[in-house]
């Protein structure tokens, strides 16, 4: 519901890069304040008290342009026309790529997943070329033993592995639940993990590569430069752009890339809820037409929803969903449901048969390991970690939240996670028989659920056991009566 304001965003700055100067880089503009500063503008020369109380023409643009940001969530304010035609073209795209299903979906991603790679290899290579490059690489590349003592540093690459895998989602289950049975699960997923790994990595390099340049640029360090979050693609990097020969060229190369891989989690993430619908209501759903009209219903009802986004007090809301409703710790809690689930409910040998199953081949027992024991001991602990750890949300720094959105957004926290035991203990109640015979009905697996070829053989053994043994006493029978 939130995610795709980031690419109205994304789309609005792409638009804006046709212009013959990048409206972020000058202080010419009706939106610009008296403490302007064009860090793009040759031969400027910068200290670090000019720094403190100046504004950098790219973060007026985006606070006071793109955002039109007010005061504080109490001051909505207006809806920003601008960015709310953006959020509709988005969302058209969004609409007629997924509405035919993973079909449709299918043919789109072909291009949509691999056209970023191109981009991503011609910013990379601009980057690298760039004074100051390697400065910004080795402050990549070299760590800081002491920040592996700090928990909160873990918890925040953990979230972002779970965020990155879409693990705990849902997404990888739907888009999954298409292939073949045969198809060789195992691999894929070894396959995800090294490709998605090694896509973050070369986009380190891209984008540090172009923070050095920065830092060179304006000869502060690179961790004054450094952004995270939606400043890194809105402020950091445009800025950077702003500040190489044909700016407008690696503008629109940059933003087309923002777009193209915001669209792909927007897909995938539209159609798992979608899939999983169908799937409760297939008798309604699955006719003709009729999935059609589902996908636009949803788009609608996530879109009426987003008004409040693209209002000048917009922003804070955004920040709200993104702080508390989408965190790690929503994601943490639901992967000790999913692993204690699969390996001790649906039980990590019935998932070991089945997989060998589907591959031929039987997986290396460190799954087992981590299924039943090291994923869920991990998500528990960093789940706590994360409750121990939390800190209130500030905007910029230096806003804060009133009371009432706090609860608002542990409210929303709560959305995200509390349907799964909440859904547990209204099929528990519901359940006929005693508490301990639902309990057990609910903790078996579906019966229904198709045979391994190792089940079949050995329901066609046992049979043929038992027809053996009622032969057999057939027989025993036919000489105790004489025949």
């Amino acid at each position: 519901m939130y995610y795709i304001v980031i690419l109205s965003w994304a789309l609005f700055y792409l638009i804006s890069s046709f212009s013959s100067q990048l409206p972020w880089a000058s202080c010419d503009n009706t939106w610009n304040t008296d403490d302007c500063v064009n860090l793009a503008a040759k031969n400027l020369t910068l200290n670090r008290t000019t720094l403190i109380n100046s504004t950098p023409a790219a973060t007026e643009f985006w606070e006071r342009r793109v955002l039109s940001l007010s005061g504080g969530i109490e001051e909505i304010g207006k809806i920003n026309w601008e960015i709310l035609l953006c959020l509709i073209a988005m969302w058209v795209i969004c609409y007629f790529c997924i509405w035919k299903g993973v079909k449709s979906t299918g043919k789109v991603v072909y291009f949509t997943a691999t056209f970023p790679y191109v981009m991503l290899l011609v910013l990379l290579i601009r980057g690298l070329t760039l004074p100051g490059a390697l400065q910004g690489v080795v402050f990549y590349l070299y760590p800081e033993p002491a920040r592996l003592f700090d928990p909160q540093v873990w918890l925040e690459a953990g979230a972002q592995i779970l965020f990155s895998y879409s693990v705990s989602v849902g997404t990888l289950t739907v888009l999954a639940s298409y292939n073949k049975y045969n198809n060789n699960c195992y691999r894929d997923s070894l396959w995800l993990c090294v490709l998605n790994s090694c896509t973050s990595l070369v986009a380190g390099f891209a984008v540090f590569s172009v923070l050095g340049f920065m830092s060179q640029e304006q000869g502060i360090p690179i961790a004054e430069v450094a952004e995270s979050g939606p400043g890194l693609a809105f402020i950091a990097y445009p800025q950077a752009v702003a500040m190489m020969p044909l700016p407008q060229l690696w503008a629109v190369c940059f933003f087309i890339m923002i777009i193209l891989l915001g669209l792909d989690t927007q897909f995938v993430s539209m159609e798992a809820v979608t899939t999983s619908v169908m799937d409760l209501f297939p008798v309604i759903l699955r006719r003709e037409g009729r999935r059609e009209i589902f996908i636009l219903l949803f788009c609608l009802t996530c879109f009426l929803g987003q008004f409040i986004m693209v209002t000048e007090g917009g922003m804070y809301v955004f920040q709200l969903f993104d702080y508390y409703a989408c965190n790690g710790a929503c994601v943490l809690f639901l992967s000790v449901f999913e692993t204690l689930v699969m390996g001790w409910i649906f039980g990590a040998e019935r998932m070991f048969d089945i997989i060998e199953d589907m591959t031929k081949s039987r997986p290396n027992y460190i799954f087992m390991l981590c299924w039943k024991y090291l994923t869920p001991l991990v998500s528990v602990v960093s789940f706590v970690c994360s409750m121990v750890e939390y800190t209130p949300l500030t905007f910029n720094r230096w806003y804060v939240y009133p009371d009432w959105a706090y609860a608002l957004g542990w409210l929303l926290a709560l959305s995200s996670i509390i349907l799964v035991p909440g859904w547990a203990l209204g099929q528990l109640f519901a359940g006929k028989g005693s508490l301990k015979q639902r309990w057990r009905h609910l903790c078996s697996p579906d019966p229904e659920l198709p045979l391994t070829c190792k089940q079949r053989a050995e329901m066609k053994e046992t049979t043929f056991t038992a027809e053996m043994e009622d032969l057999v006493r057939a027989n025993i029978d036919g000489d105790e009566n004489g025949l």
